[in-house]
């Protein structure tokens, strides 16, 4: 195995004739994250977390990084533009047959996932594939730290990944606060108004104080505890890897996407 993440588009199909690997796929989603962030953030940090992750593991285990899936259920943000979503029913399908057709080669399918609107239909197709004897999981890129339930989305901890992955894309004079409440709180009015009757912007915390180093401390953390997770493969009931399941709280509407 090399020394970096080995990416399956690099391979051809002999190349697996005698490998059963496992692969990381990482699962976003195309949907606003304020007037400074790009619509593919978490698509990005998913990529860069399952990267990391991989080119750790090194030849400890034949693991393939797969192409990132960067449509979600992000039916919470579609009141704004540039929001691309395929609703839970299509995701719930996309990741069941996805996981079918890659486990006929492969011996482990790991969803990386970074958008926590995904949780719910990503965890229903996972726990089926597991039920069809495949060996599927998921992991949520979650940042450490206390503020994540101040700090939902397109706030301080998302600026300073993008600043780290992709600066260019950053658009720091249009960065604003948006309400720093605790998610739980605004839960009632993000399912009654969604996330644009809730906060104009889009977003819910405050990018001020992000910075690119604090983005690369919060990717080596998750790098971390992926690959550790990853080593000891251990799947709960939900089919999430690692840490008994928590849910992010996340907005949901009332359409079904």
């Amino acid at each position: 195995m090399a020394a970096g993440p080995a990416r399956l588009t690099d391979l051809a199909w002999p190349d697996l004739t005698a490998r059963r690997p496992l692969v990381l796929l990482p699962l976003g989603s195309f949907e606003q994250h304020g007037p400074h962030l790009p619509l593919d953030t978490d698509t990005a940090v998913a990529g860069a977390v399952a990267e990391r992750a991989a080119a750790r593991l090194g030849a400890e285990v034949d693991v393939l990084v797969a192409p990132a899936q960067p449509y979600g259920a992000s039916g919470e943000h579609e009141g704004f533009p540039g929001t691309v979503s395929i609703g839970h029913d299509a995701l719930r399908l996309l990741v069941t047959e996805t996981g079918r057709s890659l486990l006929r080669w492969a011996g482990r399918l790991l969803v990386v996932n970074g958008h926590g609107g995904n949780v719910v239909s990503l965890a229903d197709a996972v726990t089926g594939l597991r039920g069809e004897s495949r060996d599927a999981a998921w992991w949520p890129c979650l940042p450490p730290g206390p503020a994540a339930n101040t700090d939902a989305h397109a706030g301080r901890t998302e600026t300073s990944l993008m600043l780290r992955l992709r600066p260019s894309a950053v658009r720091g004079e249009r960065a604003a606060a948006g309400p720093t409440d605790p998610v739980h709180l605004l839960m009632d009015r993000l399912v009654a108004e969604s996330v644009r009757g809730v906060s104009p912007s889009g977003v819910l915390g405050d990018p001020a104080g992000a910075g690119a180093s604090e983005g690369e401390r919060l990717l080596d953390r998750m790098a971390d505890r992926l690959a550790a997770d990853i080593r000891a493969w251990r799947v709960s009931a939900r089919g999430r890897l690692g840490l008994p399941d928590r849910q992010p709280v996340t907005a949901r509407t009332g359409d079904g996407r």
